[in-house]
């Protein structure tokens, strides 16, 4: 089971201010790290940095939902948004709706690392984490499973198939898919723990281990949420930062989103025993770091077993 680490911040005068200036934002590009600063400067309470993965992995496109709410910035029929869900996905992965570190050094010039160095102390800044194996199918689901991500295939998808299953495969995903060629799972881990992998490419921001991602060691989060008790945690961020009369998190009940115990077993059956304990070795970190206890049950046996209820 997962420790919960959730760290308050109390601000005596909140209660008496009201009113939101915000600068909405993303590092990366879409489904990647996030940059959000989301400051009020009558109570000094800001969110930054929420630094995420897309939805399938810690909830990030329901994030900036909640933040674009909280903006105003976005509006429907003359009026700013109320419900996070009603802001179309394509709206929420806007340019228009992005503030990256590049757009950030532009904009201050000269004085932008001594005033990020300045909000990254005074302000607010939170996390939200998730079992690592997890996320890893979580990653592979979303990216590998799908024929919407023609980057990520163009970039991974071709590599993974002509090292590991010796195809060729076309440049399009869609042509890719129409063919039967995509990587499997064990492809994938195969990838992550090749040494070259990393030698040609730095791992995508998908599959990055958090503690790299996300520096928790150099950055001191106020508030570590886990995707495991997402909207428990949530709901508590909410109310730290006096606004959850304001708006709700929006708990996504969608399958594809959770990973159970079993789904885990079925998984890492198609890997090694081996392989299974490199991968925990390559993501150790994130799993001591974020309170996850080792699984036992996919790296002491040769034959995974499901889990009976």
């Amino acid at each position: 089971m997962k420790t919960a680490k959730l760290f308050m911040v109390t601000r005596p005068d909140a209660m008496e201010k009201s009113r939101w200036f915000s600068i909405v934002m993303l590092l990366g590009s879409a489904f990647m790290i996030l940059l959000i600063i989301i400051y009020r400067d009558d109570l000094g309470v800001s969110l930054e940095p929420l630094q995420a993965l897309h939805d399938r992995q810690v909830g990030c496109t329901n994030w900036k939902r909640v933040m674009l709410v909280l903006s105003g910035i976005q509006q429907q029929d003359g009026s700013p948004y109320k419900d996070p869900l009603a802001i179309p996905y394509d709206l929420v992965h806007s340019e228009s709706t992005q503030f990256t570190f590049d757009t950030f050094r532009e904009r201050y010039g000269d004085s932008s690392r001594q005033l990020m160095k300045m909000k990254l102390k005074n302000y607010t800044k939170f996390l939200f984490v998730r079992d690592p194996f997890e996320r890893l199918i979580s990653a592979y689901r979303d990216k590998f499973e799908k024929h919407d991500d023609n980057e990520i295939f163009y970039s991974y998808a071709r590599d993974m198939l002509r090292r590991y299953a010796n195809k060729t495969a076309p440049a399009s995903d869609r042509d890719a898919f129409a063919m039967g060629l995509r990587p499997s799972f064990a492809h994938f881990m195969q990838y992550l723990l090749d040494p070259q992998t990393e030698k040609n490419k730095p791992f995508d921001e998908h599959w990055l281990q958090m503690y790299r991602l996300c520096h928790p060691c150099q950055i001191q989060y106020d508030f570590v949420g886990h995707m495991e008790s997402l909207e428990e945690d949530a709901k508590q961020l909410l109310r730290q930062l006096i606004v959850d009369d304001v708006v709700e998190y929006p708990v996504s009940m969608h399958p594809r989103n959770l990973t159970t115990s079993n789904l885990l077993a079925d998984w890492f059956s198609t890997v090694p025993l081996e392989a299974r304990r490199e991968l925990y070795k390559l993501y150790e970190a994130d799993f001591k770091l974020f309170g996850y206890d080792r699984p036992d049950s996919i790296l002491n046996s040769l034959r995974v077993s499901r889990i009976s209820i």
